[in-house]
């Protein structure tokens, strides 16, 4: 099998990343292999999407990109030899991809020199130092999966996001992965069919249906954009919510002052009632907010996949 090596880290909080990736991956979008702690996708790149698998192992973590010929031995349109898609640049768009997908660009020495002597958060930054925010591949495609998980469990938001992609998606043949349906293809979608095959409450389907509108029209959830035009844009379409637009910042815009004070399991973490409550105790926290969420949740929720 060809592979070619995209970037190879270590030290990385390999376990908590896998936990999370292991909690929240939906079948056939994303391959989790819990024994072999790998972690397969389609990544999308001017030359077509291509086939990436991560490997996580003690405390380190290795990405390649796979040739799909060998996968499958396809000669599907869209399956190209790994020297073609190299030598057409993709390459370091899928490394571009990866370093934001595994937060490579933060200074951690930054967000523990802010957040290690708060008496709530410095024991757990000094336990997992290395701890990063993983982030997304796709924008449109972490805000539909965030909307699929607003107020159900993982594994209904899973199972909601893996009906979504194998009813809408494209089915690449040689990995036998979907990708995710473009906006063009859900803002063609009749709501009324979403709730039907997915499984959502109307309200979110119809929810799903004008996110995608929206981006059709222009509206762009990815790092680098102005996050507070579109926190403006995504609380304004109907069934979005702050939870939500904070968990996309968070993620997908890579903006570390993201923070969704309503998450019932930071309330729970930190002891308090409300968001109001929540959103004060943050303050401090500021501008690391999102990481000081990570490490709250990881602390709380995750570690079971450990």
């Amino acid at each position: 099998m060809s592979r070619r090596r995209v970037v190879s880290v270590s030290p990385y909080p390999a376990s908590e990343a896998f936990a999370a990736l292991l909690a929240h991956a939906a079948p056939g979008l994303e391959q989790v292999d819990a024994s072999a702690r790998t972690y397969a996708r389609l990544v999308r790149t001017s030359s077509g999407p291509l086939l990436v698998e991560a490997a996580f192992g003690a405390d380190e973590v290795t990405v390649d990109i796979v040739d799909t010929e060998d996968v499958g031995g396809s000669t599907a349109p869209g399956a190209r030899a790994l020297e073609a898609v190299v030598e057409a640049g993709a390459l370091g768009e899928v490394r571009a991809a990866v370093d934001g997908w595994l937060d490579l660009d933060t200074d951690l020495g930054a967000v523990a020199a802010h957040l290690g002597a708060d008496p709530v958060l410095g024991p757990l930054v000094a336990a997992r130092p290395s701890l990063r925010i993983l982030g997304s591949f796709d924008g449109f495609e972490s805000t539909v999966m965030t909307v699929l998980g607003q107020h159900v469990s993982l594994l209904a938001a899973r199972t909601f996001g893996g009906r979504l992609v194998h009813r809408w998606g494209l089915l690449h043949a040689a990995s036998g992965l979907v990708g995710f349906p473009s906006p063009a293809t859900l803002a063609a979608v009749d709501p009324v069919e979403l709730q039907s095959v997915v499984g959502v409450t109307g309200q979110r389907a119809r929810t799903v249906v004008a996110l995608a509108r929206a981006c059709m029209d222009g509206l762009v959830v990815a790092p680098g954009v102005d996050p507070v035009d579109v926190r403006r844009d995504l609380v304004a379409l109907p069934g979005i919510g702050p939870w939500t637009v904070e968990y996309v910042a968070m993620r997908a815009m890579r903006d570390p002052e993201a923070f969704p004070a309503g998450d019932l399991v930071l309330r729970k973490a930190l002891g308090l009632d409300t968001p109001r409550e929540v959103t004060a105790r943050a303050t401090a926290w500021s501008p690391w907010r999102a990481y000081a969420a990570i490490h709250l949740w990881h602390h709380a929720a995750y570690a079971r996949h450990l």
